[in-house]
């Protein structure tokens, strides 16, 4: 079967692998039809150091398959039926797998793509209790959007963020992948939307999809326009993914008491604080990584219910990975770049 795997850094190829073997207790195998591509694929691709993996690795984080064969043991799952899957191997025995905070397992294995062989393959086995079934009405396509795109998103806004109904959020890089989503999700529930993007070609297709609205980051201090709009009170809640660019500016985006929720950090890894707001304006800061795998059953319920819908930039076969993700890099895309299988 064909796979695309990273044999060293800035090095992908097509290889063929073995078929998986029949499925064992537990298992099934998945027959992938779509690859959400994320810039966890840029940082194993370009060769970010802290990545604990060994070469040659299938890349793929985020994806969507179809259930080809059950194994012993499997009730919830039969064949032809469309599934999201989760990208990280929990050990699902854990108190906190065993209470569904899935992304707090204690002795997690990795995440597929970047420390375990990922999802760029035709087949898989995997664990049927990874898998979440998509509803009637959700594509591939959107299915593979659910662990990461979505799911990332209602965890940081809803589970940690505690966004409600009438506040304002600042979305950073609203034209991203998760960037593209959250707009959507706040929208959707009310809030009013400021987001930042990288260039006025974006400005548009982020109102499009609800931004009340939209600064250039490269034209504008951000948080100068966000201070104007919002007539010096701030936002609510910040939703950061960039890192060292923006997070200074982004702790003076907010009000007092205000929520800064964080998943990334692709500008850079480290930061200053200045601690004399921090607890003078009693800001909040709040880590948050991966999702639950109900956040991911609840993003496709919305999907399914037309509430949001994925935003495509475009679909590239194994031939123009190399060039998707130097798009990725450069920050030359508006929503996701999904690869089929």
């Amino acid at each position: 079967m064909r796979a695309l795997q990273l044999i060293e850094d800035r090095r992908l190829e097509t290889v063929d692998l073995p078929e998986p073997d029949a499925p064992e207790l537990g298992e099934v195998t998945v027959v992938i039809k779509a690859v959400a591509l994320n810039h966890i694929d840029v940082w194993g691709w370009r060769g970010m150091a802290f990545a604990k993996r060994k070469m040659p690795l299938v890349i793929g984080a985020e994806a969507s398959g179809v259930v080809e064969t059950v194994g012993p043991g499997v009730s919830n799952l039969r064949p032809g039926e469309l599934v999201s899957i989760y990208g990280a191997r929990t050990c699902g025995r854990c108190k906190n797998c065993v209470e569904k905070r899935d992304n707090l397992c204690e002795h997690v294995q990795g995440v597929h793509g970047f420390h375990l062989d990922g999802f760029a393959q035709e087949r898989i086995n995997l664990p049927a209790r990874l898998l979440v079934p998509a509803p009637p009405g959700v594509s591939d396509v959107a299915a593979a959007l659910a662990p990461v795109t979505f799911g990332t998103v209602e965890h940081m806004l809803f589970d940690n963020a505690k966004l409600q109904p009438g506040e304002t959020i600042l979305v950073h890089a609203g034209g991203s992948g998760i960037g593209t989503a959250a707009i959507q999700l706040a929208k959707k529930m009310g809030c009013t939307v400021i987001t930042t993007v990288g260039s006025d070609a974006k400005i548009e297709p982020a109102k499009a999809l609800g931004a009340d609205h939209v600064i250039n980051y490269r034209e504008d201090r951000f948080e100068g326009v966000v201070r104007k709009l919002t007539k010096k009170r701030g936002v609510d809640v910040v939703f950061e993914h960039v890192g060292a660019d923006t997070f200074a500016g982004s702790m003076l985006s907010m009000k007092k008491g205000g929520r800064l929720v964080t998943c990334g950090s692709t500008s850079g890894v480290s930061t200053q604080i200045n601690l004399m707001q921090l607890f003078q304006q009693q800001l909040k800061l709040l880590g948050s990584f991966g999702c639950r795998m109900e956040n991911m059953a609840n993003a496709m319920q919305k999907m399914a219910q037309g509430l949001v819908h994925p935003m495509i930039d475009t679909e590239v076969s194994f031939d123009d990975i190399d060039t998707a993700l130097k798009r990725m890099e450069g920050r030359d895309v508006f929503g996701k770049i999904i690869l089929r299988v």
